[in-house]
């Protein structure tokens, strides 16, 4: 199976640059698996496509000020790192660009010196170990200093850092935002939860291994970046309880399906627990505890647009894509939204 089968042609145009006020106003494209139908909706509408028994699965994380802007000690050269996940005590897997100039023992100042990095080395994944010194706690001056990393192709700066975090986001620990979620309001939960639809949360901290290119020809040749999941015992008994009642499990992102496959067993029993998890899913594969999805629209030959066409079908997705291209939806994280049914 080749990356190439998973491109499309996306006018850039059809990148949405900022969100859509309010949040659940953006469009929804309802794919019906069964026949191929496309229903096209808004966000809004979703609560008429769920029934009592379900279980919509929601991903909690929140996402950190990641992104840090600072120099090169000595050549006061400028330096990006983006945070991916602690290793240890004030050592980090990092991002770095220019990555080029960040060697082994290349110190980094950020805010005159109020953090100070050094280079420990490289990653297995192309990365940077950096280690931090600083004063007082370390969430208290990365909140001070860093922003919220937005992904490259969006290129406007985001007047409100909270739309790039969902209003259910409540566990710190992400370099990006679980960008399905995004369309939730308050209300719109409300109202799923009265229609009798068990809302349950887990975590995944999003991190490279959602966003890395897949820079192989060979679908099967791409190796995904370990992510931190978490799933309570009460999370799993009401998943398990749900579906034992005949509901459906519904995750609402991909980092939602993927934790939720992570830790189901054969039997689609889904069992409690934490841990790292790198779980690349593309046709071909089973799925054990998932029976429809909300999602966003995705990037040409990405892991994504290769999860979502391994449950609804890769020619099915790439021709549902083709539609949206050519009915004007806004594509990838501050864009609209599918219903896979």
């Amino acid at each position: 199976m080749k990356v190439a089968d998973f491109d499309f042609e996306l006018p850039p145009e059809r990148i949405a640059q900022t969100p859509i006020e309010p949040r659940d106003a953006s469009r929804l494209m309802v794919l019906h698996r069964d026949s191929g139908e496309l229903e096209h909706r808004i966000f809004r509408d979703l609560p008429r496509y769920l029934r009592a028994g379900d279980a919509l699965v929601l991903n909690d994380t929140r996402v950190i000020p990641a992104r840090l802007i600072g120099e090169r000690e000595g050549t006061g050269g400028r330096v990006e790192v983006l945070l991916l996940h602690p290793t240890g005590p004030d050592t980090w897997e990092t991002l770095v660009r220019p990555g080029r100039k960040a060697r082994p023992g290349q110190r980094l100042l950020f805010g005159g010196g109020r953090l100070r990095a050094e280079v420990q080395g490289l990653t297995p994944a192309g990365g940077r170990a950096v280690r931090f010194t600083y004063e007082g706690r370390f969430e208290d001056v990365l909140e001070e200093l860093g922003r919220v990393p937005l992904p490259p192709y969006i290129r406007t700066e985001l007047e409100d850092p909270g739309r790039y975090q969902t209003v259910y986001a409540r566990d710190p620990g992400s370099a990006a935002a679980p960008t399905a979620g995004l369309h939730f309001t308050p209300r719109l939960l409300e109202e799923i939860a009265g229609l009798g639809v068990e809302i349950v949360y887990l975590t995944l901290h999003v991190g490279l291994g959602t966003f890395r290119p897949v820079q192989v020809e060979d679908v099967e040749e791409h190796v995904m970046h370990a992510e931190y999941y978490r799933v309570t015992e009460e999370a799993a008994a009401r998943l398990n309880a749900a579906r034992a009642r005949g509901g459906r499990i519904i995750p609402v992102g991909t980092t939602a399906l993927r934790t939720l496959e992570t830790v189901a067993d054969e039997a689609g029993v889904i069992r409690p627990g934490s841990g790292w998890t790198d779980i690349f899913i593309y046709p071909g594969y089973r799925f054990k505890a998932t029976d429809a999805l909300v999602t966003n629209f995705h990037l040409p030959r990405s892991t994504l647009l290769m999860l979502v066409s391994a449950l609804a079908g890769r020619e099915r997705i790439l021709a549902a894509y083709r539609e949206a291209v050519r009915l004007g939806y806004r594509f990838f994280s501050f864009g609209d939204a599918m219903l896979i049914l």
